[in-house]
């Protein structure tokens, strides 16, 4: 990687100055805002500066396109092929129509035309069958991964002609249109595709469609991106396609939270990432715009293991769902903008139905199970069994910086029933390589995942199609087993959709999945003068329909 131009550093000291210059006006952002909605037309110009927590450690794309830092800098140097809304719903993009056969087995898409890449390449139904196939296969021995929600059923795609892609699978995939969307799902030049690894992970060489090209980066501290004027293929869903509005948009590395919001507040920046949910409201008082957008996914919650005892018990995971207060995790630790868990995905997604009924707090229920499951409470109120206390281990997530605080609440709820509840926190590096699903050592492991379409779920959970057997089933529950093959062979919607349904019941009812909220991992502070940013169905913001007041 070479730095292809000096930037800024921004130090404490510059940070802190004139926090009190606090803008009166209050400017509360509407999620899915576009300048076509707004009262004024977009001033053309300018340049804001959005400041992140980490930029991650590769930016080979697809390795790199799903993360919740690189994914904002993907976001505005490449398209997709559809896109998607925050309320899931499906909308042509550089695919302006498609088909598909009864069996949901093979699809053509029609591209638009006249798209190019950065590097002047025709974006064409070569460069489409290109990026299918490598989001499929990736080229492992290389280091570049699959693109993890890519259906595992893709057979191959064919060049029709210059506009034209037939995408043929091996089994029904009705998700495969909305998955298009996911924020994985990124077009990248075919000449960019040719390349090794290591040129890859140099972001000055990878050439997208995107309304913004890289200008310059340097890794652990900034990536400077420019408007491309010749852009004009954005998705009509957002309500404009020309060129930006913005100039350039720099994504500066700044660890620390309070800095991040102090630069803001004080003018030297228009975003900051991740602020403490404790923040938002005076925030808002104070004039800046403050954005929780939910994305499409599960819910945050825990993936229980039921091959470590005693969590192979129903009736040990039934008490640990009956346990969870969840309105006083929203009540103390967030704010009214987070809303309660109603099933295991979030309410958003096509196809998430209420099962609100099966999350409800009952403590005496949760003490009833575990009497009959033979777990009694001592004299120091730690239930124990066979000389064993009911120990629960968490591991709090790294990404989400209210982790902890959500599990040491919940370490207080469970030890009203008699739970023994250990935390332990570890960074990213460390959290990755000790925690896993069905690990071990790991009861509860700790979810906070993205996805487009609900029919991908089902092979998620278990270890069909490789898999990621989310509670170390394997193939042992046969009624789940079955409701993931009817839902992986739906070939419509309306076929699925009470599949879904049953899959949601079952999945709660036997406390394999336990919802702590409704997952809010993207937050957003930002200047009052900066209006019509866009928010699409996995939380990202583009800045894409964006633009500055004077």
């Amino acid at each position: 990687m070479t730095e292809r131009s000096a930037f800024f550093s921004l130090s404490r000291r510059r940070l802190l100055v004139g926090t009190s210059a606090l803008v009166a006006a209050a400017f509360v952002a509407t999620v899915g805002m576009t300048p076509a909605l707004g009262a004024e037309s977009p001033r053309e110009g300018g340049d804001i500066t959005f400041l992140i927590d980490s930029l991650g450690d590769t930016w080979i794309p697809n390795n790199s396109a799903i993360s919740s830092f690189q994914g904002h800098i993907w976001g505005h140097v490449t398209d997709k092929l559809i896109y998607v809304d925050a309320e899931g719903k499906v909308s042509p993009w550089l695919a302006e129509k498609w088909e598909q056969n009864d069996k949901a087995t093979e699809f053509t898409l029609h591209l638009k035309s006249g798209v190019t890449f950065s590097d002047g390449t025709p974006l064409d139904a070569v460069a489409v069958v290109a990026n299918l196939d490598i989001w499929y296969a990736g080229r492992k021995k290389e280091g570049i991964n699959p693109i993890g929600l890519f259906p595992k059923t893709y057979d191959h795609s064919e060049a029709v002609d210059a506009a034209t892609v037939k995408v043929v699978f091996k089994k029904p995939t009705l998700g495969f249109i909305p998955t298009l969307g996911y924020h994985g799902s990124i077009l990248i030049s075919p000449k960019t595709i040719a390349q090794p690894a290591t040129d890859q992970a140099d972001l000055s060489k990878t050439s997208g469609s995107g309304p913004y090209v890289v200008d310059s980066w340097k890794e652990g501290d900034f990536v400077k991106l420019v408007k491309r004027k010749d852009y004009n293929w954005g998705p009509a869903a957002v309500g404009h396609t020309g060129p930006a509005y913005i100039d350039s948009i720099t994504y500066k590395l700044v660890s620390e939270q309070s800095l991040r919001i102090s630069a803001v507040q004080s003018d030297q920046a228009e975003i900051a990432y991740n602020a403490s949910p404790q923040e938002l409201q005076s925030l808002k008082a104070d004039g800046f715009t403050v954005s929780t957008p939910r994305y499409l996914g599960f819910v945050n919650g825990w993936a229980v293991n039921t091959k470590l005892a005693p969590y192979d018990d129903v009736k040990v995971r039934q008490a640990l769902q009956a346990a969870i207060n969840r309105q006083e995790i929203i009540d103390t630790v967030y704010t009214p903008d987070w809303k309660l868990a109603t099933s295991f995905i979030q309410s958003n997604v096509p196809g998430a139905t209420d099962q609100s009924a099966l999350l409800a707090y009952n403590p005496d229920q949760a003490g009833k199970l575990l009497d009959e499951a033979g777990w009694v409470k001592g004299a120091d109120g730690i239930r124990a069994k066979d000389g064993k206390p009911l120990v629960l281990t968490l591991y709090s997530n790294p990404y989400l910086a209210t982790s902890k605080s959500i599990d040491e609440l919940i370490a207080q709820q469970l030890g009203k029933i008699g739970w023994k509840v250990d935390i332990r926190a570890y960074d990213v590096v460390t959290f990755g390589q000790k925690v896993a699903f069905g690990g071990p050592a790991v009861p509860a492991y700790e979810v906070t995942r993205s996805f487009i379409d609900a029919g991908t779920v089902a092979s998620i959970l278990t270890n069909a199609n490789n898999g990621e057997n989310w509670f170390a089933l394997d193939e042992r529950d046969t009624k789940l087993n079955d409701l993931r093959d009817k839902i992986a062979g739906a070939a419509t919607v309306e076929i699925r959709k009470p599949l879904l349904d049953e899959l949601q019941k079952y999945i709660l009812e036997q406390g394999y999945f336990i919802p702590r909220t409704q997952m809010v991992q993207r937050i957003y502070v930002q200047s009052p003068k900066l209006k019509g940013e866009t928010y699409n169905g996995v939380a990202y913001a583009s800045y894409y329909t964006a633009s500055l007041s004077e």
